[in-house]
């Protein structure tokens, strides 16, 4: 079963906590074990698990990224860009969820995220 959903971002790069969209998916399809793929179809955009109970974690994690790869740079891709594919291209465009008992394996404070790093859309399949 495939399951689409449109997550929309207020900034140019922010983590979006998209977990009630996976558990909307999962009872959708009825699966009591098994496993499940968040996929990000954008060259600009990823997923990841993390923690999301200190929301400091999140500015953290996208000001390290910002100063490790920064946007303003002597990049060649002329769409001005380059940094967000190169953050999608290490973080990844998906994750394997283990499903039991009808719902995702997560630790205590963790949660799925879509890491919006350009568009101010983006489309994902879970």
């Amino acid at each position: 079963m495939l399951f689409t959903y449109t997550v929309r971002s207020k900034k140019r790069e922010e983590l979006i906590d998209i977990t009630n969209l996976l558990l909307d998916a999962i009872k959708r399809s009825g699966v009591n074990e098994g496993f499940a793929i968040i996929y990000a179809p954008h060259t600009t955009a990823a997923i990841t698990i993390n923690e999301n109970a200190d929301p400091t974690v999140k500015g953290d994690i996208i000001n390290y990224l910002s100063k490790l790869i920064p946007k303003n740079y002597n990049y060649k891709h002329l769409e001005g860009n380059s940094d967000a594919h190169i953050k999608s291209s290490i973080i990844g465009c998906s994750e394997m969820i283990i499903i039991k008992d009808g719902k995702p394996i997560l630790g205590t404070w963790q949660v799925y995220f879509l890491q919006n790093l350009m568009d101010q859309e983006k489309e994902k399949f879970i």
